[in-house]
């Protein structure tokens, strides 16, 4: 089963935000009474993390994000569209 690129990006975002966090947490006592700290650190850490490893993700969501905007219509067909179409068949 193969899953959607953008919820497998979105995933692997929120875990290179929440598994800093978790470690901030838990192996740095200091974060548990500042958490607005760990979080802006996790944040940055997380961006880091973003940028290095999931260049493939992204470029695979921006792909299919492309394909789907360029697969559809610009605009819905008018009515006399599809009569003129359905007149000459």
């Amino acid at each position: 089963m193969k899953f959607p690129p953008l919820l497998v990006y979105s995933v692997l975002r929120l875990l290179a935000f929440l598994v800093p966090m978790a470690i901030l947490w838990v192996f740095f006592p200091i974060f548990r009474e500042f958490w607005w700290l760990a979080a802006l650190f996790a944040a940055i850490i997380g961006m880091s993390i973003s940028l290095l490893f999931l260049r493939a993700p992204l470029s695979d969501v921006s792909r299919d994000l492309y394909a789907r905007r360029e697969g559809q219509p610009k605009t819905a067909p008018s009515d006399e569209d599809v009569e003129d179409e359905a007149a000459e068949r």
